[in-house]
């Protein structure tokens, strides 16, 4: 699976977990299977995949403004898939209004899945 959302249950929250199953060659990620979690460590401190985050995030932070969303947390991860491993974007954001100790929103979870996929897309980071 090449995106995962997962709710928070006491909290507003919600983490995406993005794979990377498509080679990235403006960000010099040709090779992104690797058999040990430990090979993709190399990828996510390359310059490459540094500069994925960053243009990922400012991309995130536009689509996010004014939208009852905050991004807690993004950052790059290793995600295994049927024996092999993949770097990708962990990224946790959180329903700004929401109540402390509530669960996030229909509305806000929805919204979760249409900028998981805006990103996956826009940067071609899966089919």
């Amino acid at each position: 699976m090449s995106v995962r959302i997962t709710a928070d249950t006491n909290t507003p929250s919600a983490s995406v977990e993005l794979a990377i199953t498509l080679p990235l060659p403006d960000y010099d990620l040709d090779e992104i299977e690797k058999s040990t979690p430990r090979q993709i460590d190399e990828i996510l401190v390359s310059q490459g995949f540094r500069d994925l985050v960053d243009d990922a995030r400012a991309a995130l932070s536009l689509a996010t403004a004014d939208s009852g969303l905050a991004v807690v947390q993004f950052t790059g991860a290793i995600c295994p898939a049927q024996g092999v491993f993949r770097p990708g974007l962990w990224i946790v954001l959180q329903e700004e209004y929401a109540e402390r100790g509530a669960v996030m929103s229909a509305a806000a979870r929805e919204r979760v899945a249409q900028l998981a996929e805006l990103i996956r897309g826009r940067f071609g980071l899966s089919e």
